[in-house]
């Protein structure tokens, strides 16, 4: 398999440019208002790395690093502009902790060019390990390196794997003799060069040669919350509103909002089609699933142009986002209250007046829930189906949930009192835990199929993974616990950069390097980027954020048959 083609072109000089008015700003929250957003500054590289030798350009210390930084800010003016190499706002921001020149400089070592241009980042640049699709650019991965480099005012990269990840959405993709449908996206791509024909082509994996070979679901709803980002970040609404990305972004809406035997608003999904890409029991309806396409619908919403093909995606998004939010807010929602009432079901009730609507079997309540479950606090549990609850705790969808308003205010609150109760079981002493609890012994061979990669407390079985400090730091600035954000961030600082940036983290605690965890993971290298920026400046915050719609929600009450 050939290589990718990873140039190292970088630094050069600086110049300011006036920062462009931001689209949506009906969507700020007070917090987003109270400091305006940096200038946006833009890097323009001249100076080639190209030709220094391979040893020049390997990982180095957090204080190689910062001396780095410093010589090259030394030939910069003396207004604290950033450098085009490690890219600080200022040279206290880098003063204040080493690790960030550090995270930077990995950062740009894993970006991928494609016929000279910057188009995404691969998924890790661990050369002790077999590389198997590590080498590649994942969509869901290159989220977190993409808000970094728009936090730092670098759009162009982010801008061209958007064009680039389009472009492969019109691919004809086959698995086997069936073809997927036309909207789908990648889960990854990687860059092939020939060096004969001295020429590079994209390859694309739509799901064929993942494991289990499912189609990635989350890509699509990612690529327009990512689309969305960099439209609020630079103000420029010309991207979104090519014919292109408006007819990707229909495509995709097609996909998922297409009528036919589901009486669930939400998104029926296979076991692999996440963020957790193998089995570990979410096939159903998974927490993260939905809470994505919540997202992806409010942020499709703002970036639809009114013609006659937008209006009626418009009006089918709003329809849905009504059905979705109730759904979820209703059925999905648990807290003490509520899990009492669960205890107290009855079964095999029929007609529209039945309380327990799902037929759940209140036996099948598990043991560590009653004790897991805090007074003040509540969650969004895993997945709800006929006759199935899965309790588990699952970070992502929960931190999405707050952060598109798919929860209210009072349950994201709730969701953080629980963080705040739970501190222990799901941060430890490595954030963060991606679901908790654990499936163990029997359990973990029946929905596992004995996964040796996801025992118990390890991987995607309860693991701790550092890239989720970006979703719990934008959460909590939204809710106005910045303090939760940072304590976790402290802790990951103890460890990430002496460990080499691991993907993932072992054990109840999170006290292990993961077993067959990458090291330096590019996205536990950007999302703690991004945690820290987003801490020194919460107006980031409105690139990733959605504040309630309140005339577009109608007043959620439960009937009155779910009064037990």
């Amino acid at each position: 398999m050939c290589p990718l083609g990873i140039d190292v072109s970088q630094t050069g000089n600086v110049k300011t440019l006036e920062s462009a008015g931001t689209i949506f700003e009906i969507e700020d929250s007070d917090i987003l208002r109270i400091s305006e957003r940096p200038r946006a500054i833009n890097v323009e590289r001249n100076r080639s790395f190209e030709e220094r030798p391979s040893s020049e350009l390997s990982i180095t210390s957090p204080r190689h690093s910062l001396k780095i930084l410093t010589d090259h800010l030394e030939g910069l003016s003396p207004h604290g502009r950033r450098s085009g190499f490690n890219t600080p706002r200022s040279y206290t921001y880098f003063e204040a902790h080493a690790m960030v020149a550090e995270a930077w400089e990995n950062l740009r070592r894993s970006i991928v060019f494609y016929r000279r241009q910057p188009v995404g980042t691969i998924a890790a640049i661990d050369h002790s390990v077999e590389e198997l699709n590590y080498d590649q650019v994942f969509v869901r991965d290159f989220v977190p390196s993409a808000l970094a480099f728009l936090m730092n005012g670098e759009e162009e990269i982010v801008k061209n794997f958007l064009l680039k990840t389009l472009h492969l959405q019109s691919w004809e993709k086959r698995i086997d003799r069936f073809k997927l449908g036309e909207g789908v996206m990648p889960a990854s791509f990687k860059v092939i060069h020939n060096p004969v024909r001295n020429s590079e082509i994209l390859m694309a994996d739509f799901g064929e040669s993942a494991i289990g070979r499912v189609a990635p679901v989350d890509s699509g709803f990612w690529w327009i919350i990512l689309l969305r980002a960099y439209t609020k970040h630079t103000g420029d609404s010309s991207l979104a509103e090519m014919p292109d990305c408006q007819r990707g972004m229909r495509l995709i809406l097609s996909l998922c909002l297409s009528e036919g035997f589901d009486t669930f608003p939400t998104l029926l999904c296979a076991d692999g089609c996440c963020m957790i890409d193998r089995r570990m029991g979410v096939y159903g309806y998974p927490i993260e699933i939905q809470a994505l396409f919540f997202m992806a619908l409010r942020c499709a919403l703002l970036l639809l142009k009114p013609d006659q093909e937008g209006k009626e995606f418009m009006e089918r998004i709003v329809k849905r986002l009504h059905a979705l939010s109730y759904h979820m807010r209703s059925y999905f929602w648990l807290d003490l209250k509520q899990l009492n009432d669960i205890y107290r079901y009855k079964t095999e009730e029929y007609s529209h007046t039945a309380v327990n609507k799902f037929n759940v079997m209140p036996d099948s309540l598990p043991d560590w829930v009653f004790d897991f479950m805090p007074i003040r606090g509540g969650y969004f549990i895993g997945n709800v189906s006929p006759a199935k609850m899965d309790f588990r705790w699952f970070c992502l969808g929960n931190c999405v949930a707050i952060l598109s308003s798919l929860a209210t205010p009072e349950q994201a609150a709730a969701i953080m009192d629980l963080i705040e109760s739970r501190w222990e079981e799901l941060v430890g002493e490595m954030p963060l835990k991606i679901c908790y609890p654990a499936l163990e012994s029997h359990e973990w061979r029946i929905v596992t199929g004995c996964d040796p990669k996801n025992t118990r407390w390890s991987y995607h079985n309860g693991g701790s993974w550092p890239v989720l400090l970006w979703l719990l730091t934008a959460a909590c600035i939204k809710t106005g616990r910045p303090q939760i954000a940072r304590r976790a961030i402290e802790l990951a600082e103890t460890r990430l950069s002496k460990d080499h940036w691991p993907e993932y983290y072992d054990g109840k605690l999170g006290r292990y390097i993961g077993k067959q965890a990458r090291k330096f993971q590019t996205w536990s290298i950007a999302g703690y980027l991004v945690a820290k920026m987003m801490l020194e400046d919460p107006s980031h915050l409105g690139m990733i954020s959605l504040e309630e719609d309140k005339q577009m929600k109608p007043l959620m009450k439960r009937s009155t048959s779910w009064t037990c």
